[in-house]
């Protein structure tokens, strides 16, 4: 599907769906609410990503030869994860069962809920199914991978049917525009699953979330209810986007100077606000950074972002701005280090070099994990003479996700007969079951699962089942996906704590004697010029165990290495402390 693809018909809001699409609206409607049969197969509820942690997050549903999925996201690296670009869930379940995937529905954009479909469709092909910003992005990442997809649009209102399911998509609100969530009609019930979601009364795109529908489909009754739990430990409601907008007003209003805002680039809303503040004060408005040039185009493109004619300017072209008309809208938010704001900190910017006097605004708070980095960038900007203001300091950033009061709401409108909290670590599901309970949900009926779980509905009978799945953690280090496990980040790890000694030998054959080395080659353990002392006596350490062993007429290297090994370990961590990974390679002449 092609950007003009995706551009067709905008304002009408109704020509880019597809033929199957508009066969199934024109026949369905709106979903009836269909009665459980008795004595029916079970539906299966199976999360693979998404519980007990934030990120990839993935759910299917499965009902005898149908299966849909929703969402299938990413989540980013650990601290212990060394090396490792992203992590995606296992789609061994998936893959096992291809002839029954019927198609992938997304709730929104971001990574941590489409980042995982170039992976997938390398190895399923199915249908994707999504708003057009949604499908945007996605048809941007699917490009950098040189993969073709199924692509079909769908709209808040629309109902699509993929085999047994029908599934109505309704308007919610996000910190990303086009964002749903879905009624989905099952055999075993109605199944509900509210996506990411705030209640947002005053959304910049003035399309509130369409509490209306929930209540009419909670009137009719919800078999099991999926809901976000992000902010179920945050008291009261979520701010409205428009605080923002407020905040960075009353902000551009006392600088006249150059102001330079981070911001997740798929926040588009957010960038318009930004965009019509500057136009507001006679700025140009600049961008950097490859992820948020690539959305604003795309949202440009999509209608989701207008920007007068004459305001946007070239990142390159900005010397020839004076610094009090000037805005420039770039990534780094969370402290990544190759964004563009980590590179102005650092110097390393081709076109943006950070003086005295700048005001610099970080709209965004940190993603749990992320902190440090965000300080130290922070603190590399405060010692340029720049001012920083961030989350601590002013309102410049509100959460996409409900907080307490919503989410009350939300299980009021839907009065679920069961409830299973998703999207969230084991803190935020077990705070958002005692809600539920505390609402007078019955305890029984509330289940939390982990990734590879099974939830199973049949007529009054709903069990869990545990380990039905996979729901492990696939790591991927730039084109290998799944090849690097736990003992190569064990080794990672040792590498980073304490070097590498590397044990190089060559020994003759016939007569089982050293003809070179032992040489012994230290890399991040210590530095060999200055500690030649402690070098020399483990080169002797080495030798001794060589000379002793050889002159037995040992025959197996593997049980030399072992011996080599275990003498140089015992003797450095002896007079170091240390552990270096010990790496003995000998040559056969």
């Amino acid at each position: 599907m092609k950007n003009q693809e995706l551009n067709k018909g905008k304002g009408t809001g109704r020509s880019t769906r597809t033929k199957t699409q508009a066969k199934a609206k024109a026949k369905t409607g709106k979903p009836a609410h269909r009665a459980p049969k008795k004595n029916a197969s079970p539906l299966k509820v199976i999360p693979l990503g998404g519980l007990n942690e934030i990120g990839k997050n993935m759910t299917l549903l499965e009902y005898k030869d149908d299966i849909i999925i929703i969402d299938c996201g990413m989540s980013f690296p650990d601290d212990g994860m060394y090396g490792i670009d992203s992590v995606i869930p296992d789609f061994d379940y998936v893959i096992k069962n291809s002839e029954k995937l019927k198609g992938v529905i997304l709730t929104h954009g971001h990574e941590d809920h489409i980042g995982g479909i170039p992976y997938l469709l390398r190895m399923v092909r199915c249908p994707i199914y999504g708003t057009r910003l949604t499908l945007g992005l996605v048809e941007n990442k699917l490009i950098e991978h040189g993969i073709d997809a199924d692509l079909n649009i769908i709209y808040a209102g629309d109902t699509i049917k993929l085999g047994v399911f029908e599934i109505e998509t309704i308007r919610t609100t996000h910190s990303i525009a086009d964002a749903v969530c879905f009624a989905i009609n099952t055999p075993a019930g109605m199944i509900f699953h509210t996506g990411d979601f705030k209640i947002d009364y005053t959304p910049v795109d003035g399309e509130p979330i369409d509490l209306g529908r929930f209540a009419e489909i909670g009137n009719k009754g919800v078999k099991l209810l999926m809901m976000d739990s992000t902010n179920a430990l945050r008291p009261g409601f979520t701010a409205s986007e428009k605080v923002v907008g407020q905040t960075l007003e009353t902000i551009f209003q006392g600088v006249t100077s150059r102001i330079i805002i981070a911001t997740f680039s798929s926040n588009v809303h957010r960038v318009q606000k930004i965009v019509n503040t500057a136009v507001k004060f006679g700025r140009k408005v600049a961008i950097s950074g490859r992820s948020m040039e690539n959305v604003v185009n795309l949202a440009i493109d999509l209608g989701y972002i207008t920007i007068p004619a004459g305001v946007l300017v070239d990142i390159n072209k900005i010397k020839n701005i004076p610094d009090k008309e000037l805005v420039i809208i770039t990534t780094g938010s969370q402290g990544e280090p190759m964004s563009a704001l980590t590179r102005m900190a650092t110097n390393d910017h081709k076109f943006v070099q950070i003086k005295k006097g700048d005001c610099i605004i970080l709209s965004s708070t940190p993603v749990p994990g992320n902190e440090n980095a965000v300080s130290n960038v922070v603190n590399l900007l405060f010692q340029k003479g720049a001012e920083v203001i961030y989350s601590d300091i002013a309102d410049i950033h509100v959460s996409g996700h409900a907080c307490r009061e919503e989410l009350k709401l939300m299980h009021s409108l839907l009065k679920p007969e069961y409830f299973m909290p998703v999207h969230g670590e084991f803190r935020h599901l077990k705070t958002h079951k005692d809600l539920a309970i505390s609402l007078g949900q019955k305890e029984d009926h509330v289940f939390i699962l982990e990734n590879g779980d099974c939830l199973s509905i049949a007529g009054k009978t709903v069990t869990k089942t545990e380990g039905v799945a996979s729901g492990e953690a696939v790591l991927v280090d730039g084109y290998g996906v799944g090849d690097v496990g736990n003992i190569v980040l064990r080794d990672r790890k040792m590498l980073s704590e304490a070097g590498l000694i590397i044990i190089v030998a060559a020994i003759e054959d016939a007569t089982n004697e050293i003809v070179s080395g032992p040489d012994l080659i230290s890399r991040g353990f210590v530095y060999v010029r200055e500690n030649e002392d402690l070098m020399g006596a483990a080169r002797e350490v080495v030798t001794d165990v060589l000379d002793k062993y050889m002159s037995s007429g040992v025959s197996d290297w593997n049980i030399l290495k072992g011996k080599v090994r275990d003498a140089l370990k015992s003797f450095i961590y002896e007079n170091t402390g240390r552990t270096p990974v010990i790496l003995p390679i000998f040559m056969e002449i």
